[in-house]
């Protein structure tokens, strides 16, 4: 069974279409990045999946069921939400808070002591949410979305406000959960840090679904090129790749098709003046960038 399952799901609102006729199957233990420009449909697609909304057309599951049907209240306890922007009762503590939450969701209270721990602040539980940074409540929302340990996880910029060391301890969280079974959707703009962490990218754009796939399955799809970095002095590159070269930060940059990866790394290593090589694939950044311009290119012709 899919955790989530959309079929030829639309939305429309007041004559404008959201969401165009969207696919998507989700399984347990996936974990699925979901990226697009501002209105490009991210938010009306979870918004379908937590049950808020119904869709136009089309159909949503969520565990087999209809998220948005009159026996849905089931399904909210396997779920776990985090919004991009937190907010909080300002006057109480971050311990009365996620107390407050558990109680609503049915969960045992004893993990609110553990979930402070887990997001750092085990040290501010007594403090008043009104005293918290932005990246405190950030944290606190995390622990708030992981009550009851859901089995389906929500997750949308859950890194804003975090600094280095806690968006690290953060996706190392996801990978724990992930490992554990849950299933996780997770929209972010920083799309460096997230490319390792995801199974599987879901890209959007002007409601439409403009690519989806593992990062290796895109990045061959976009055909983008291999990037060589090449440090060294009077590098003399063999004549087939001179064409392909620029200079670059004091050396050469090359870029080949990425059938040509291996074949041109082993033209360069025997190089004698070569002192590094940086090899750069398709990011996900490239590949998302990729698919913008084509939205632009779109909207201009």
């Amino acid at each position: 069974m899919n955790i989530v399952e959309l079929q030829q799901a639309e939305k429309h609102y007041q004559g404008v279409q959201a969401l165009k006729s969207i696919d998507l199957n989700l399984q347990q233990g996936e974990v699925l990045g979901l990226f697009g420009h501002n209105g490009a449909g991210k938010t009306t697609t979870i918004k379908l999946i937590l049950g808020l909304i119904k869709p136009t057309a089309g159909q949503v599951r969520v565990f087999g069921d209809d998220p948005a049907g009159d026996n849905a209240y089931h399904l909210r306890s396997q779920l776990g939400f985090l919004q991009e922007n937190v907010s909080f009762y300002q006057q109480m503590t971050g311990r009365e808070v996620l107390t407050y939450f558990a109680k609503l969701k049915g969960c045992d209270k004893k993990q609110v002591s553990d979930l402070l721990a887990e997001v750092g602040l085990e040290h501010a539980a007594m403090r008043r949410v009104k005293t918290y940074s932005k990246g405190m409540r950030q944290r606190l929302g995390l622990a708030q979305a992981l009550l009851g340990q859901p089995k389906l996880l929500l997750l949308d910029e859950p890194t804003v406000g975090l600094d280095p060391i806690a968006t690290q301890d953060f996706y190392q969280g996801i990978a724990r959960l992930k490992a554990q079974g849950s299933t996780i959707i997770l929209c972010s703009h920083v799309l460096a840090g997230v490319e390792k962490y995801i199974d599987r990218a879901l890209i959007l754009g002007q409601g439409h679904l403009l690519a989806e796939g593992s990062l290796a399955t895109l990045s061959q799809q976009t055909e983008l090129p291999v990037r060589f970095h090449l440090q060294g002095s009077n590098i003399q590159l063999p004549e087939n790749l001179q064409a392909n070269a620029t200079a670059f930060n004091g050396g050469l940059t090359i870029q080949v098709s990425q059938s040509q990866k291996m074949a041109t790394l082993q033209q360069l290593a025997p190089l004698a003046s070569l002192e590094n090589i940086d090899i750069h694939m398709p990011s996900l950044e490239d590949i998302y960038t990729h698919y913008m311009n084509d939205i632009q290119h779109m909207e201009l012709s």
